[in-house]
């Protein structure tokens, strides 16, 4: 039998074990809120990506969002870790509490696809002019929760318990030198005024088809921290190479050597390990040899072991590697402190899994293994249990392994993943809050 299909029997059988009366059909309310509300979250999301903002940045779309709830009769608490946005809704009648999450943000990236709604803004990011754009699907992450919210208010008297609506700016990373994401959302208190049993989020994606939905129990996106090196030389003129130390070579080597920390250092056999070289900058022009370069990147582990080893292994590596060049090197591994492994709880994943298997059928809720990306959704899911899970956002019959990737500027996606996003979260909802 297929892994995938091992997994999703056995979360079956465990939910079963537990005396767990989880939907096998998609209820009747979640299906007439989703096509009563499939227009406005389509023109929410629309509007949402022409008009993308950076981290910390998100003015104008907790604004729209806080109208909304306004507009909903909830009362919206603002500015909450610079710009979220929360709202409690309280049920007709007595039953649990939960949290939903949607992320706000865009990213630096020029949008190149080919979509009447394409982002034209732009920012300032690290001290350069850049385009914006929602190029991870943020913005239909936010257009969900905010019809899930429409729905769910309109059946209020009839719902039991309470849910608070997240909506979180920065999860990207706030700008250098400033706070923000989950974690700066937890700090402020938001589950401390009010605490959930469980919180829900998910993530449109690109290698996964409309209409199927990734989920597993237990790790699922990796730890990820940042790191910078800056390799310092001595200014020279291009012609007289002789005259300083050129540090663009020595940050080429440094670059290649690192390749091995992965390749020939880490048991990958065990979990798999990710070092990527994200920028490098240094230098103006085309015959001075600069002062010093800039490498900037990524670490991505499962293994809190192999994550320290990396994080020794980079600054080892960096330093003496420059030093051969007679090159310093100022290194920060990590730069600051990184997301944890998103890991979904494993009794709320198989509680939950005939949940989103009523909403797009069994054959199509998958086991996506093992996600390199990461995640600040883990802050929640560290503090109560956690789901997040995956929609499809490829257009069917698209090859979802080969369309443009989640931060590409080419990122496209298609609305029906809108629709099972709706769908899901209200599914996921009620049949928590109901059984």
């Amino acid at each position: 039998m297929h892994a995938s299909k091992k997994l999703l029997l056995s979360c079956i059988l465990m939910a079963s074990a537990c005396g767990v009366a989880a939907q096998d059909a998609q209820r009747p309310e979640v299906a007439a809120s989703a096509q009563r509300l499939q227009g406005k979250v389509v023109a929410w999301r629309r509007d949402i990506h022409q008009h993308p903002e950076l981290g910390n940045r998100e003015t104008r779309t907790a604004q729209l969002i806080a109208d909304h709830l306004r507009k909903l009769g909830l009362q919206p608490k603002t500015g909450i870790a610079t710009t979220g946005v929360t709202a409690i809704l309280k049920g007709g009648k007595p039953g649990p509490r939960i949290a939903l999450r949607a992320d706000m943000d865009a990213l630096p990236v020029t949008e190149r696809a080919d979509v009447p709604f394409a982002s034209k803004a732009t920012s300032t990011f690290r001290g350069e002019t850049v385009g914006v754009m929602h190029a991870c699907g943020h913005d239909a992450h936010v257009a969900i929760l905010m019809g899930v919210a429409e729905a769910l208010v309109a059946m209020k008297d009839q719902l039991p318990g309470e849910v608070l609506f997240v909506f979180q700016p920065a999860e990207e990373g706030a700008p250098d030198g400033e706070e923000g994401g989950a974690s700066e959302m937890l700090a402020q208190g938001i589950f401390r005024d009010f605490r959930p049993e469980a919180v829900f989020g998910l993530h449109v994606f690109s290698t996964l088809n409309v209409g199927q939905i990734g989920v597993r129990g237990g790790p699922l996106m990796a730890a990820s921290d940042r790191f910078n090196i800056v390799v310092k030389g001595r200014q020279t003129h291009g012609s007289r190479p002789w005259g300083g130390i050129d540090p663009i070579v020595a940050a080429a080597d440094v670059v290649g050597t690192a390749q091995t920390i992965v390749s020939r250092r880490q048991n990958i056999s065990k979990l798999p390990v990710v070092v990527t070289f994200g920028a490098i900058k240094g230098g103006i022009r085309y015959n001075i040899i600069p002062d010093e370069v800039e490498l900037v990147g990524t670490i991505r582990t499962f293994d809190d072991g192999m994550r320290q080893q990396v994080f020794a292994d980079l600054d080892n590596v960096a330093k003496h590697v420059a030093a051969a060049h007679g090159a310093s090197v100022v290194a920060k591994v990590p730069d600051s402190t990184g997301n944890p492994v998103t890991a979904n709880d494993a009794a709320l994943t198989a509680r939950l899994l005939p949940s989103l298997q009523a909403v797009v059928g069994a054959d199509n809720v998958i086991d996506p293994g093992l996600n390199m990306g990461a995640e600040d959704f883990a802050y929640y899911a560290r503090e109560v249990p956690g789901l997040f899970f995956f929609v499809g956002a490829t257009p069917k019959g698209q090859d979802a392994a080969t369309a443009p990737s989640n931060h590409s500027p080419e990122f496209y996606l298609d609305e029906g993943a809108l629709d099972v996003g709706l769908r899901s979260m209200l599914q996921l909802t009620l049949d928590y809050l109901r059984e």
